[in-house]
Formats: structure tokens, C-alpha cells, sequence
């Protein structure tokens, strides 16, 4: 199966930002990609006033709008994140997966808030959202009439195994990761994460980030990538806008998954503790 990841540079301008996504997902789709991954925040992006006066239902025009472009392309698209408004001075941060008939086949609300202090990416996510609660999987339709399982994830839960490995446990086989990764912690630890989480639950990983100057306050590092389950990047795209493609190998992931299995290693009996009320 091939798949793209897409790079872009929001705004506080959704119709611009919309149109612009728009062209990089077709150019996606025409090198072949079937999957297309968009970043967190691409249809609108800005200050948490900002966020929040742009928040908008989930069937609102960032849904309606990937609905109608994936269906056209014939391509299933995650539709990186979004702002839902979900009730009275509630608002999530969301990804939808669109399938090539256009309709909604999962909806995912970032479970991780990005509230740091760290110099040059110094955030309060939750002064614009609330977060998710729900773990989500799914599965893509093949050409071949299989299935393909799928994790959602964004950004900020990068850096949480727990939920890679719970969404690796549920049968994931790819797990996507749109994000607006800071520029400040990019460079150290960006590349790392992504292989890491790709290594220990032998899975594909697909991150769309976006890239460059996204406010005053906030740069955000770009490097979109395509990983592998042996860690190898497939695709990557350091600076600028534009997208990247790469072609899964699924029988080759069942190998590795074969000569390393690791998953029959495991001794879930002698991991207590991670709940944080036991003791090491």
C-alpha cells in the first residue's frame, strides 16, 4: 500500500489553509497514494483565542471539506486535527479518517495536551481544549478485499508509549502521528521518537508535521516522516512545503514481526506498577 504524509504552514486564514492542503493532498494522491495523512491544526492554526473562536462541529467545513476531496480522489485521508467544538466551552483537538466514499470512519480527540514550559515551545494546549478521552483503532479496506488496522494518534502522544503499545495490542499495523511538532524539541527528539515507536511495536508510522513559522510564539519543526517496523525511514521531508510517499511493505513487517518476535516475549504479569500506584 502506498502512503503520503503531508507538510504544510497554517494560518488563522481556515479558507486558505483549506485550499492549500487541499492541493498537496492531490498531488499525494497522484504519486499513488492511497492513504494520505494531513498535520495537526492544518485547517486553522493560531493563538488559543484563536483556537477557540474557530472551533466547529464535527460535521463542520473541515470535516465536510475532507470528506468531499477524499471521496473525489477516491483515497482515504486523515484529516490531521481540528478544533470540535463539542458543547459549551468545550472544544477538542480531533482527527478524522475519511474514506474514499466520504464518509467518516473514525473520529480520534488527542488524548495528550501539549502544556510546557520548555524555551522556544513554551504552550498551555489546554488553554483552547479539553482532552480526549478514548483510545481509537480502526481498519482501512484493501483493494485486495483485506483489512488494514489503523491507530490515531496526535503530536504530543508521541511521546507516550503506553498509548502506542495499547494501540500495537489492538492490532494496529500502521499508526498515524499528525502533528505541529515545536521546533525546539524537533531537532533532539523528533526523529528519535518516531523510530522508537516504530521499533518497539513493530509497526509503521506515519507523521505529518507541520513546518516553520506558525506565530509569533511558535515554530514548528517539520521533518515529516515514514517509518518502518525495523526503524528504517522510508520517506522524509526536512524544510519547506510539500508531501512524501512511501510504500508499505506489509509482508515484510510480518517477517520482521517473525525473526524478532518480541510480541511472544512479552510478560505482562511483571508489569505492574504502570498505572503509577504500584511500586517498582
Amino acid at each position: 500500500m502506498r502512503v503520503a504524509a503531508v507538510q504544510c504552514t497554517a494560518s488563522d486564514d481556515r479558507s486558505r489553509n483549506l485550499a492549500g492542503a487541499g492541493e498537496l493532498v492531490e498531488a499525494a494522491a497522484g504519486s499513488g497514494a492511497e492513504l494520505v495523512v494531513l498535520p495537526e491544526l492544518f485547517a486553522l492554526y493560531g493563538d488559543a483565542a484563536t483556537l477557540r473562536a474557530g472551533a466547529e462541529p464535527l460535521d463542520g467545513p473541515t470535516t465536510r471539506w475532507a470528506a468531499a476531496l477524499a471521496a473525489r480522489l477516491g483515497i482515504w485521508l486523515v484529516a490531521g486535527s481540528f478544533v470540535e467544538a463539542v458543547g459549551p466551552g468545550r472544544n477538542r483537538n480531533t482527527s478524522v479518517l475519511v474514506g474514499p466514499d466520504g464518509t467518516v470512519g473514525a473520529r480520534y480527540r488527542k488524548i495528550h495536551l501539549f502544556d510546557v514550559d520548555v524555551p522556544g515551545a513554551m504552550t498551555r494546549e489546554s488553554d483552547a481544549v479539553t482532552p480526549g478521552e478514548a483510545i481509537v483503532s480502526t481498519s482501512l479496506s484493501l483493494d485486495d478485499g483485506g483489512l488494514l488496522p489503523i491507530g490515531l494518534t496526535i503530536c504530543y502522544d508521541l511521546r507516550f508509549p503506553e498509548l502506542f503499545r495499547v494501540l500495537a495490542l489492538a492490532g494496529a499495523l500502521v499508526i498515524v502521528v499528525p502533528s505541529a511538532f515545536a521546533a525546539a524539541t524537533g531537532a533532539p527528539h523528533w526523529e528519535i521518537l518516531l523510530r522508537a515507536r516504530a521499533i518497539e511495536n513493530q509497526v509503521f508510522v506515519i507523521a505529518a508535521d507541520q513546518v516553520g513559522t506558525l506565530s509569533s510564539s511558535f515554530a514548528a519543526h517539520g521533518h515529516s516522516m515514514i517509518v518502518d517496523p525495523w526503524g528504517t525511514v522510508l520517506a522524509e521531508l526536512p524544510d519547506g512545503v510539500g508531501h512524501i510517499v512511501a510504500d508499505l511493505d506489509l509482508a515484510g513487517q510480518q517477517e520482521i514481526r517473525s525473526l524478532l518476535p518480541s510480541w511472544v516475549h512479552r510478560r505482562p504479569g511483571a508489569y505492574e506498577g504502570l498505572d503509577g500506584t504500584g511500586s517498582p
